[in-house]
């Protein structure tokens, strides 16, 4: 749904003055303003969001979580091209410096895409196979997401100040800063998926600029379809098909928002199309604008998506050789529910490859069997996430009915029992000190963001404003997707997607407050959201000793753990 909006300037009265510019003039205009103070604004918060993140990066010197899968598929890659399994006492030996000779023979079957392991590479290739070298990446990236945040945010509002507003906000989130400085998937997943948006939301004002300037005044004939071959070739789409190849090139739930965002461009072409006077907008739009999104998009991101895999592609003989001598139990031995052996269940060929029973072919016979190989490996894949860990459970796993309202944090690291005089504690006589950190989102921007994201579907469907239906699609395709998967282990962190799209809701609704024309209304709009504003950062305060593995005594801790459901 889009806002009505008309593309040309409505003709002045005589009396007037001097005719209004164009609209595609003042938006051009718009996003052109202060262009140096916004970049500098823009870098410095985001310098401050690196300094933040950067702060006791390599601490705890441990593997947090999931860090144990992916920064050793990552170390794996770097040196081979393809995952491999490791010795049950890889952990210690790589913690104790010695990160060689760790790897058994076999490839490993991963059940994420590589996009986020290669990048965990490179800085495990420039810092070496340590806590810092493997969450390097995930620093620098989470950084650049705040830079991303505010330039987004000023383009789709057209204002720096709610483009810092919105930056500021997202530097200022626990979910955001802990991934930041973890070597797990979900940060680049975030970081690609924003990209994505950004790049379609430029396009959106590229395009109706283009329309605009092709016809200058409204189209009269009943037919009449509007440009067509003039806006066939759209560099911010293409741009945004790689973005969504790279997401889904992290962790497959990117292909969600790329639907979503899909249907939602072709309805801004429809409105665009209908605004210069298209009749049937819809389905000429679906014509004219939804077969090259389609192919600047989805064709784009499959393209990108296959070429993630070249390294697994180069190696696909490694994994049809063990798969002829021996099954992968990670898929298809015994599962998590009793009495549960997918072979036996599925008997028939749901744990064979056929390319295994083939000789080796060579030149673009031998790429065209790989494929194969590779396509059965994303149904072996797709068969652990929708099948295998159905009756499996986890002490932090969480309903995403309640993710946004933060029911149920993770903790990836804690160490408990620290005695008073050890490590600087100074706990009373009888109690103890502890470290944690505790992937929680800093809990007064979430539930304000839950009730920005009600009063975004209002002004999306009720005043028809296309910004809000931005936050809108945003928050419902990375979030309520997730709800049909409520009986496996899930995680509350990786609503870490929809986060960015929660702080525009709020961010929109505070540009709302200080739009106000009366200025007793626009002064108390500025009250609330400044003091919604110091709440977040003052918050996030609170938390940031289990946000950074800080020393605190037990007391202290409780105070920071506000429900039961938090332990």
């Amino acid at each position: 749904m889009t806002a009505p909006t008309d593309l040309q300037a409505s003709p002045a009265p005589e009396t007037a003055g001097p005719t209004r510019p164009p609209l595609w003039q003042r938006a051009y205009r718009r996003l052109r303003d202060d262009r140096v103070t916004g970049w500098l604004a823009s870098l410095l918060i985001t310098l401050l969001a690196f300094a933040l993140r950067i702060y006791h990066l390599g601490t705890p010197h441990e593997f947090e979580f999931d860090e144990t899968y992916y920064a050793k598929d990552a170390w794996s890659l770097l040196h081979f091209g393809y995952a491999r399994n490791y010795a049950s006492t890889a952990n210690d030996q790589i913690l104790a410096g010695h990160t060689t000779n760790q790897w058994e023979s076999s490839p490993e079957m991963i059940v994420h895409p590589e996009v986020g392991k290669w990048l965990i590479a490179i800085g495990e290739k420039l810092w070496g196979m340590d806590p810092f070298g493997w969450r390097i990446a995930s620093c620098v990236v989470g950084s650049l997401m705040i830079l991303l945040m505010i330039r987004f945010v000023r383009r789709v509002t057209g204002s720096m100040l709610l483009g810092c507003v919105g930056g500021l906000l997202l530097c200022f989130d626990g979910l955001q800063f802990v991934l930041s400085r973890l070597g797990l998937l979900d940060i680049f997943l975030a970081f690609f998926v924003l990209l994505a948006v950004h790049c379609m939301v430029a396009d959106r004002d590229h395009y109706r600029r283009r329309l605009a300037r092709r016809v200058p005044t409204p189209l009269t004939r009943r037919r009449a379809w509007g440009p067509v071959w003039s806006v066939l070739f759209r560099p911010w789409l293409l741009a945004a098909g790689v973005a969504w190849g790279l997401a889904v090139g992290t962790k497959w739930e990117g292909a969600y928002p790329l639907a979503g965002f899909g249907i939602l461009y072709v309805a801004w072409c429809a409105g665009a199309r209908r605004g210069i006077g298209v009749r049937l907008s819809w389905v000429k739009a679906l014509a004219a604008d939804g077969v090259p999104a389609f192919l600047h998009l989805v064709l784009v991101a499959v393209i990108v998506y296959t070429a993630t895999w070249t390294g697994w592609l180069m190696h696909a003989g490694q994994y049809e050789t063990s798969l002829s001598s021996t099954q992968y139990t990670h898929f298809t031995g015994t599962g998590h529910c009793e009495g549960q052996n997918y072979v036996e269940d599925n008997p028939n060929d749901q744990a064979h490859w056929p390319t295994v029973d083939q000789p080796e072919k060579h030149g673009v016979a031998g790429v065209l069997q790989n494929l194969e190989s590779l396509w059965y490996y994303h149904r072996d894949v797709y068969t652990f996430h929708t099948h295998f860990l159905n009756c499996a459970t986890h002490s932090y796993a969480s309903k995403p009915s309640g993710w946004l309202l933060l029911n149920r944090p993770v903790s990836v690291a804690a160490e408990n029992g620290i005695k008073p005089g050890q490590e600087g504690c100074d706990a009373p006589q009888g109690d103890t000190c502890l470290r944690q950190v505790v992937l929680l989102g800093t809990p007064v921007l979430w539930w304000g963001g839950c009730l920005a994201a009600i009063a975004a579907l209002f002004f999306w469907i009720g005043a028809r404003d296309w910004r809000f239906g931005v936050a809108i699609v945003g928050i419902a395709t990375s979030w309520l997707t997730w709800l049909p998967y409520a009986t496996r282990p899930i995680f509350s962190y990786y609503a870490i997607v929809t986060l960015p799209f929660l702080v525009l809701a709020v961010t929109l609704c505070i540009g709302k407050l200080l739009s106000r024309k009366d200025p007793g209304q626009r002064t108390l709009g500025v009250i609330i959201s400044g003091a919604f504003f110091v709440l977040v950062l003052c918050n996030f305060a609170w938390f940031w000793p289990v946000y950074t593995n800080d020393l605190l005594t037990r007391s202290e801790w409780l105070d920071r753990i506000w429900f039961k459901r938090w332990i």
